[in-house]
């Protein structure tokens, strides 16, 4: 038996799925403890456990030699599933794991894999002989072992599926393959150009941008993606009217990555730059992000709240952070011509913004119709593909 850890408190009030489903185990059987194991070469891990684990000498993380194992002779046939009175059985008495755990009776049955393949163990032990146990109780045990089974199995999916996400970040941030494509906020009065937003671009790549920052943010690659996307901004700034000011996207966590800040001093002394935070990135500590945007402000950084109107969060946001810029979000400018709430959140978005001082955007205009709605009710500012879709600008 290797070293094992202290064992895991038998409570279940972190709410583990699995570990209820072992209570539930032990508890039907009147068995002492409860595990499942998953097999490796040639022991079995045992992954979590329930019960009176100290006394049996049993604990979470704890591998076992299959060699020795019952779960190995019930799956080659020399044991059923049930054993009882395990100290006078022929089979089991004089093995070792017998007499290391003082183990009186047994249920275990196999957990398998989609293809039928034994991958683990659901187990249940007692010091007692298990004089109440019965076919019902290998029913029993085999049923539980099958839901175990089917939640490896999706546990396995996801840890692929995290797996191919994070290799993809990686490889954008190895190869560097992004890009800026830039998009014009204009005047929706005259037209004219009055700011761009940076927005990255990643060729070649079947996921989008929202699926690339989604799956960096779920891989804990999150800021270094942004990092890169931030750089590779600045570094197309250059091609850009030096008087027009670039927004650039950063979430919460981003801002107050040191580097960042360090970027975006830099970068300010070239270009006039905008840090637009989004509705969807919630913040846990404003201080800590009002702390960070502080020397960035004082270097002329100005800053926008992104998304407004899609939720409680914007909202928040513009009251704690002050914003420069407030953006409308697409979904309260779409068919704003013709619906009267988005024409009425709108207006009132349109007061609270004179109020505070901020410079309101309209996202996702498309519409001549929309357009001239959001100027009727005092929307000067517009970005969307009626005025210029994003584009990379020219070396």
């Amino acid at each position: 038996m290797t070293a094992a850890p202290a064992a895991r408190p038998t409570t279940t009030d972190d709410g583990d799925w699995v570990h209820r489903l072992l209570d539930l185990a032990r508890d039907r059987l009147g068995m002492d403890i409860a595990w499942l194991s998953v097999f490796t070469e040639d022991r079995q891990e045992l992954t979590r456990a329930t019960g009176d684990l100290a006394s049996m000498h049993v604990a979470e993380g704890m591998s076992l030699p299959l060699e020795e194992s019952f779960c190995v002779r019930v799956l080659s046939g020399q044991l059923p599933p049930v054993v009882t009175a395990a100290d006078r059985n022929p089979v089991t008495r004089d093995l070792p794991v017998t007499r290391k755990l003082g183990i009186g009776s047994y249920v275990g049955a196999p957990v398998r894999a989609p293809d039928r393949r034994p991958v683990g163990m659901l187990c249940c032990l007692s010091r007692d002989p298990g004089e109440q146990l019965d076919g019902s109780s290998v029913r029993t045990v085999e049923l539980l072992a099958e839901l175990l089974g089917d939640h490896l199995a999706a546990e396995q999916l996801a840890e692929r599926e995290l797996a191919a996400r994070r290799a993809r970040v990686l490889d954008v941030l190895h190869r560097r393959t992004v890009t800026t494509a830039v998009q014009p906020v204009v005047d929706m009065a005259t037209g004219e150009v009055v700011a761009h937003e940076a927005l990255s671009r990643f060729p070649g790549r079947e996921q989008g941008p929202a699926t690339l920052f989604s799956d960096a943010a779920a891989v804990g690659l999150g800021v270094e993606l942004e990092i890169l996307a931030v750089r590779t901004a600045l570094e197309t700034a250059a091609r850009l009217p030096r008087d027009l000011p670039l927004a650039v996207n950063l979430s919460p966590q981003a801002l107050l990555a040191p580097e960042v800040g360090e970027l975006l001093l830099r970068g300010a002394a070239g270009t006039a730059l905008t840090v637009e935070v989004t509705e969807h990135s919630p913040i846990e500590d404003y201080p800590a992000v009002l702390a960070a945007l502080e020397p960035l402000r004082r270097a002329g950084v100005l800053l926008g709240v992104d998304d407004a109107g899609a939720g409680y969060a914007s909202l928040r946001h513009i009251l704690r952070l002050r914003p420069d810029t407030i953006k409308l979000d697409i979904a309260l400018v779409s068919r704003v011509d013709t619906d009267p709430a988005r024409q009425a959140m709108t207006a009132a978005l349109v007061a609270f913004a004179g109020e505070t001082g901020a410079a309101l955007v309209a996202e996702g205009v498309e519409t001549p119709g929309e357009r001239d709605a959001l100027l009727a009710r005092g929307v000067r500012l517009g970005q969307g593909h009626l005025f210029g879709r994003p584009a990379v600008p020219p070396t």
